[in-house]
């Protein structure tokens, strides 16, 4: 008999673990001998009995109210309680499937292409599914076949770009859980978490943090080893018709010193990069 993931007990828990007494107006006194909030301290503050928090986190009951959830998020100080409630609808269950083909509209690739700025296209799980000369101008691993995370975690120049890459590849690592969502049966998830758990103390600390964060655009400062510091704005637009790919875009703000770097690695991209067209494949060796 297969035992289903208890994976809102599982959230729970490790949120519950990262706020402490003093963010929720509780006195710490003495030795606590759990981080963060205790069960029964979640329970009070949330409204609901400690019993009934306790068969949550157990496994016991899955399905809670969204207002229950809702009360239980604000206690846990979660800015998006949305993937607190997907945890907790009731979903049909499925046959383990086959990986599933991603593949990238015509009319995108051709975008991809043509476009003057560092551009791919970013799969659900964060494969390489397109990209420009001027992207892998920006970094070597922005090519088809790569893989953000990968890329991120276990790459050493790709981490060399980033000033602050321990809280990059946490931004990287939420946008993952949210666009997963509860959907862990899929190989690829199991392929991608199982190969960077065994290969990175890092990630798995962070995983087991269970940060969830929207795949959003953001002001990216890189440490790029031709041009140097390198301040960019990226966008990650949703690709309509397609299950969770993005189109990513860094662009600089017109007439600045990122602008004219951009310029030089622009008449340096000279070698043309394959995108990937109609019928590319997920998945890959390297990856945000």
């Amino acid at each position: 008999m297969t035992v289903e993931p208890n994976l809102l007990g599982e959230y729970l828990r490790a949120r519950r673990e990262l706020v402490t007494p003093d963010q929720v107006g509780i006195p710490s006194r003495g030795t606590r001998r759990v981080p963060g909030l205790r069960r029964e301290e979640v329970a009070m503050l949330a409204g609901i009995s400690a019993e009934y928090y306790l068969r949550l986190e157990q496994g016991r009951d899955r399905h809670p109210s969204p207002q229950v959830l809702r009360s239980i998020a604000r206690v846990l100080r979660l800015d998006d309680d949305s993937y607190l409630l997907g945890l907790a609808e009731e979903k049909p269950r499925r046959p383990r499937r086959r990986p599933r083909k991603e593949v990238v509209p015509p009319s995108t690739a051709r975008l991809v292409a043509s476009l003057p700025f560092p551009a791919f296209v970013e799969g659900r799980y964060l494969d390489v599914l397109a990209a420009n000369p001027l992207a892998t101008a920006l970094s070597p691993r922005l090519r088809v076949g790569g893989n953000r995370l990968r890329d991120v975690f276990l790459e050493p120049a790709e981490q060399a770009l980033f000033p602050d890459w321990e809280r990059a590849s946490a931004v990287l690592l939420a946008g993952f859980r949210q666009s997963v969502g509860g959907d862990i049966d899929d190989p690829r998830f199991i392929e991608l978490v199982g190969e960077l758990s065994l290969a990175s103390e890092h990630f798995r600390r962070l995983w087991g943090r269970h940060d969830v964060a929207g795949r959003l655009g953001a002001a990216l400062t890189f440490n790029h080893p031709q041009v140097g510091e390198l301040r960019l704005d990226r966008e990650k637009l949703a690709i309509s018709g397609t299950d969770g790919q993005m189109l990513v875009v860094f662009h600089p703000e017109p007439g600045t010193e990122a602008a004219e770097k951009l310029a030089l690695l622009a008449s340096a991209a000279v070698t043309p990069v394959r995108s990937s067209a109609p019928g590319c494949r997920t998945g890959g060796t390297e990856g945000e």
